[in-house]
Parts: C-alpha cells; structure tokens; sequence
C-alpha cells in the first residue's frame, strides 16, 4: 500500500479516535458551586441522601448510587427510602425523625429542575479514493488500496437528547442550615440501561465534588 492511501487510512483512523472521544464524552457536568464560608463543622460524615422524585424506582436507584459513592469516601450514608419508601413528601416531624434513626449529621437533597430537548445532526462522511487509485493508475495495488480508501464512510445521524438540569444540596442535621450547594446539567440519549449509567456517573461527580470541597 502506498503512501496515498496510507495517509487515507490514517485519516480514517483520527476520524475513529475523534468520534469514540465524543461517544465518552461525560454526560455530567457542573455548572456552579456554593459553600457557606462560615460553616465549620465539616467534614460531614454521616449523610441521610434524599432523592426528590415521584418515580420511586429511579429515586432507589439515585440513593443506592449516590450512597455507594459516599461510603466510598468513608461516609456513612443511608438512603432515605428505608424510612419512607413510599412516593411523595416526608412531613417535618418524620424527616426529623428519619435523621435521628440514621444517625446523620448532614442531609443531601437532590432534585431535577428543569428538561429539555435538544437535535444534535451529524453529517455523513465520505472518504473517497485519492487520486488515482481505482482508475487504472498504480496496477493492482493502486486499485486495491484506492477501495479500501472509498469504504470507510459514516451515515447522517440525528440525536434527539435531553438535557437535565438538577440540584444538590446539603445540609447540617442540627438546624436544617444550607451548607453546601450545586447545580449541574446532565445529557442523555437514552438508551438501554441509560438512567442507571447516568445516576451512577452524576452520583460519582457530586460525591468528588463534595470531597475535594472538604465537605466529606
């Protein structure tokens, strides 16, 4: 193969690297952070996790995540479906008294607040054979490397994504005073498995945000 259709290939190649870069790309991010400057009772290291949803499998689903990740760093974490496992709000008394049964100093809220769409279109591309190749030129192996060259080619894609914005926020147990809080925006293309995957990774993001904070 000449150096033609080398160099071909090797655009193929980066074209490969490029698009599986964007396919790992982190569906996470964090948008902005507040601590309370005169708060000094941290690091927390025993959290109640409160996930704010009325679909009760994903709010499992987000508390296990994000009370793995915690334990992880030396937390001790409890999801709070273990005192209210049903959907909708705990009344006062009994938050209260689901942070006393958890032996939590802190309590981590986190809500979505806001969705939207967005259609992301990717154009096809067409990698032709270069000059020469197929068309007489270069024998055999002009011929040979110049269809190999004209193979490698992708369709037009359209991604309907969404775009998820929520809030963390964490709280000391004593006086229910805000002491640390988040906004951030997650994006999904759905997919098999994808609220799980996106919990993890979202869970993972504030759990090390919250730790290089001092917080925990």
């Amino acid at each position: 193969m000449n150096a033609s259709c080398k160099r071909w290939l090797s655009h193929v190649a980066a074209m490969a690297v490029l698009l599986a870069a964007a396919a790992c790309a982190t569906p996470t991010v964090l948008n902005a952070q507040w601590t309370d400057p005169t708060f000094s009772a941290k690091p927390i290291r025993a959290i109640l996790v409160v996930g704010i949803s009325n679909d009760s499998t994903n709010r499992r689903v987000f508390e296990d995540a994000m009370v793995a990740q915690l334990a992880a760093r030396g937390v001790k974490a409890v999801p709070s479906f273990r005192f209210a496992p049903e959907a909708g709000p705990m009344p006062q008394e009994r938050m209260r008294q689901a942070v006393a049964d958890a032996g939590a100093t802190g309590v981590l809220l986190s809500r979505v607040v806001n969705v939207s769409q967005s259609v992301q279109v990717t154009p096809g591309v067409f990698m032709g054979p270069s000059p020469g190749f197929g068309m007489g030129f270069g024998g055999f192996y002009g011929a040979y490397g110049g269809m190999w060259a004209s193979s490698f080619q992708t369709a037009p894609t359209v991604t309907v994504e969404q775009n998820v914005a929520a809030d963390t926020s964490l709280y000391e147990a004593k006086d229910f005073a805000l002491v640390w809080s988040a906004s951030t925006t997650t994006t999904t293309s759905g997919g098999a498995n994808a609220t799980a995957a996106l919990l993890q990774q979202f869970a993972t993001l504030i759990a090390d945000t919250l730790a290089k904070q001092g917080m925990i």
